[in-house]
């Protein structure tokens, strides 16, 4: 009994600990919801990459469920060319890439009025930018629409069926997640301090020199997320680009989204097909899948220690 007495006080320290974070039984807990939540996140993400290489008598064979036995290419080929590559991906790029920086730079702005500036309806403008992000994007598309198209009339300019609505939209503020990026800036800009502000004013710096030689070059990390945040939002937008640019432009997303009524169409003529005829099947999805991640997944390989420094900054974490 003694033992027992002397054991029970040991065993309550190791399940508990001296907190409650400290005991083990707290440390498995943890460690068990952060398993389930890699596992929800990270399960599409291995069965799209092991469909993607597998071939039609893989996917019929109901032996094989992860690791292909006759692993193959001609899956990302075939992707390839049904989603008109690398062209979709060129106008992709350059389509998110000019939305994502009209954003960052509109953004930048926004928020350090707000943080650095006193002026008449500052709260009013401020629970507007809140408001822009609280209404639904349907409510709203409808009459930008309108708006567009009666300037496309008056204007005798063709406006939809372009890029031109949403880099308006994206200069006037109102882009993808806007207000999101706004708070992003503002919330940092309200971080450095003032005297900064004021001591380069007494150097005889101008509003703008100070907002690019001290501002700017303090926020490098907040600029490169917030530009990550606005590229990536534009590149998988589908619901206005699909109102506003139609299919004047292939992008990636919209490739994706019609891969199937393309698929019978391109599949007989592709180089290097079996009998030029291929079963739509869930490899070759996949395959376009991975194809239309690849290039967010390479990008933030690249700036992940940037990303990652500008998400800590920024306060977006709750710090």
């Amino acid at each position: 009994m003694e033992s027992i007495k002397r054991f029970i006080p040991i065993l309550k320290k190791k399940l508990l600990g001296h907190n409650i974070s400290d005991g083990l039984i707290y440390k498995t807990a943890v460690y068990v919801l952060l398993i389930a939540i890699a596992y929800v996140f990270l399960y599409p993400l291995f069965r799209m990459v092991s469909y993607s290489f597998m071939s039609t008598k893989d996917i019929i064979n109901p032996e094989i469920d992860w690791l292909p036995i006759h692993p193959t290419l001609l899956n990302l080929k075939i992707a390839w060319e049904v989603m008109s590559m690398p062209w979709t991906l060129l106008n992709s790029m350059w389509f998110a890439g000019t939305l994502a920086l009209a954003q960052t730079l509109i953004s930048a702005l926004t928020g350090y009025a707000f943080a650095r500036y006193e002026f008449k309806f500052k709260n009013f403008w401020f629970m507007m930018v809140l408001l822009s992000f609280v209404i639904p994007i349907p409510v709203v598309l409808i009459p930008r629409w309108m708006m567009f198209s009666s300037a496309q009339n008056i204007l005798q300019f063709k406006i939809i069926g372009t890029v031109i609505p949403q880099l308006l939209l994206a200069i006037a503020g109102q882009g993808v997640y806007s207000a999101i990026l706004i708070l992003i800036f503002y919330n940092f800009f309200k971080m450095i301090p003032v005297v900064l502000d004021e001591a380069a004013k007494i150097d005889g710096a101008s509003n703008f020199q100070v907002f690019y030689h001290i501002i700017l070059k303090m926020s490098v990390p907040t600029i490169i997320t917030v530009f990550l945040f606005a590229f990536v939002w534009n590149y998988n937008e589908t619901y206005v680009t699909g109102t506003f640019v139609r299919q004047a432009l292939k992008l990636m997303p919209g490739q994706l989204g019609l891969f199937d009524s393309i698929f019978s169409d391109k599949v007989a003529v592709i180089p290097g097909a079996p009998g030029g005829v291929f079963r739509l099947s869930e490899s070759y999805k996949m395959a376009a899948t991975m194809i239309t991640m690849a290039p967010m997944m390479i990008m933030y390989f690249f700036v992940q220690k940037q990303f990652v420094e500008g998400i800590e900054k920024t306060g977006i974490t709750g710090e």
